[in-house]
């Protein structure tokens, strides 16, 4: 027994000689212990097309702003309460914390990977930048100033807030960068199959980063017509061709990875929504060949909207239609129907970025019709109505622009609440009952109030008050 026991022993001793400790031996060898760079950019971009496309009331108001949809039993957000459901918070959590740091780290692990060339090395970090550029971008455009140059910093949980205008300056600096060292010779391997836009393909990422410019070029033309001219006619050349190079991540038809439009329609079992009269009314006038992709038919055989701003009875109105009720409908961060308006509004800016504002204005209107399964002859039909062709339609060319550019945007939620902003097109006015005026922008998170005091009164200051009636430095007119 002693000779045993004095084996056991030995071996024991043996054994744990061998390892500095025994946390050696609690390893789980089905998990990972490092993170690839290409996970997080995954995850990125992941989050950033669910945060954008997204229906929920608590995290992405914005279809119920621009008054695509009206609500049921409940309808505060159509009054415009955000802060019963933290909704600033929400959305300013899930691009800070879900899209940004998961971004920034990724070019921690980018910067110390050895085994990867020049050429890929640059084709990886060019992405991470054009994504974070699209993120910080959209902050701004929501809120105005935000912490920028001292954010995501965790040893600083009190981050002073940048100045808005400054902010999308150094965005552009930044984009410029980005296009300027993507090399779409270097092969495929930027982060491969582990991108969920373009499979890594940098021809694709060169033309989504030129629109994007184009984009935050139009965005600034009403403070800076010198700068966004000379942006527009730098991108204009390389920029989105077709439906096919939609800057969309595709989602599947199985959990987790559904469209989050779909988890709130049918995963739900809710019936939150139906469209609003608002919008379905101007698609009836025009005789819109998108209505019945966009919406279903009423109990009564027609297109009918909801009362915007109130509770509506479900049964009665038209519900969402049927292409927003697949898990697998894309979501869409910069589409080629969005490429073609800004260039028709370029033109009309006097900015030399090829072609006819109608020549734009057609090719966007057709490429949104296409992309939502109409045909080319219904938008030939469409286009020839004197209400749509861009000679005889009403109004300027704004809001010519911003009327179709509405309809076109139904999936680009959060694009839309910009572009209306911006081109004050269509005509959107708050219902009866309305807590303010139609929100310009969201008013920063509570937590911002309660955790970073000082920064957040600084902030609010400087834009003339947390309100959402205070605009965007670009939003002039």
């Amino acid at each position: 027994m002693k000779k045993t026991l004095l084996f056991l022993s030995t071996a024991l001793f043996l054994a744990t000689s061998c390892v500095d400790s025994l946390d050696d031996y609690n390893v789980d060898p089905k998990s990972a212990t490092k993170v690839l760079s290409v996970t997080l950019v995954s995850n990125a971009e992941r989050s950033l097309a669910r945060t954008v496309t997204s229906s929920s009331v608590n995290l992405n108001p914005f279809r119920l702003f621009v008054q695509y949809w009206a609500q049921t039993t409940y309808f505060d957000e159509s009054i415009y309460n955000i802060t019963t459901r933290p909704i600033p918070a929400s959305f300013w959590t899930a691009l800070y914390r879900d899209v940004l740091a998961d971004l920034r780290e990724s070019k921690k692990i980018i910067a110390a990977d050895q085994l990867i060339s020049t050429g890929v090395r640059n084709n990886q970090n060019a992405i991470v930048e054009v994504l974070e550029v699209y993120t910080w971008s959209t902050l701004v455009d929501t809120f105005g100033n935000v912490p920028y140059s001292k954010a995501l910093d965790i040893n600083n949980p009190q981050p002073s807030y940048d100045d808005a205008a400054t902010v999308y300056n150094d965005l552009i600096a930044r984009l410029d960068a980005a296009i300027g060292q993507m090399n779409t010779t270097a092969g495929s391997g930027a982060f491969e199959g582990g991108d969920l836009l373009y499979g890594g393909d940098m021809a694709s990422w060169k033309k989504f980063a030129n629109s994007l410019k184009l984009r935050l070029a139009l965005t600034i033309s009403d403070v800076d017509n010198t700068k966004a001219s000379q942006m527009a006619q730098q991108a204009a050349s390389n920029v989105l061709t077709s439906n096919e190079e939609n800057a969309q991540l595709n989602f599947l038809s199985t959990a987790p990875n559904t469209n989050p439009v779909w988890e709130d329609l049918i995963q739900s079992g809710r019936f939150d929504f139906v469209g609003a009269g608002t919008f379905i009314t101007r698609l009836n006038t025009l005789n819109d060949p998108r209505r019945n992709d966009y919406f279903k038919l009423a109990a009564n055989g027609t297109y009918r909207g909801g009362v915007y701003g109130t509770n509506n009875n479900y049964a009665t109105y038209s519900a969402p239609g049927d292409k927003l009720e697949d898990p697998t409908m894309p979501g869409v961060l910069l589409s080629y129907s969005q490429v073609e308006f800004l260039l028709a509004e370029a033109v009309e800016r006097g900015y030399a970025v090829g072609g006819t504002a109608a020549g734009h204005y057609n090719a966007g209107v057709t490429a949104s019709i296409l992309e939502w399964g109409g045909t080319q002859a219904e938008a030939t039909t469409y286009l020839a109505q004197p209400t749509v062709a861009y000679a005889t339609a009403t109004g300027t060319y704004k809001q010519k622009i911003g009327v179709q550019k509405w309809i076109a945007l139904y999936g680009q939620p959060v694009d839309s609440w910009r572009e209306y902003r911006r081109l004050d097109s269509p005509t959107l006015t708050a219902p009866t009952g309305a807590l303010s005026a139609l929100p310009l922008r969201l008013t920063y998170p509570v937590v911002e109030q309660n955790l970073n005091g000082a920064n957040y009164k600084a902030a609010s200051s400087a834009i003339g008050g947390d309100l959402v009636t205070t605009k965007i430095f670009w939003d002039k007119f």
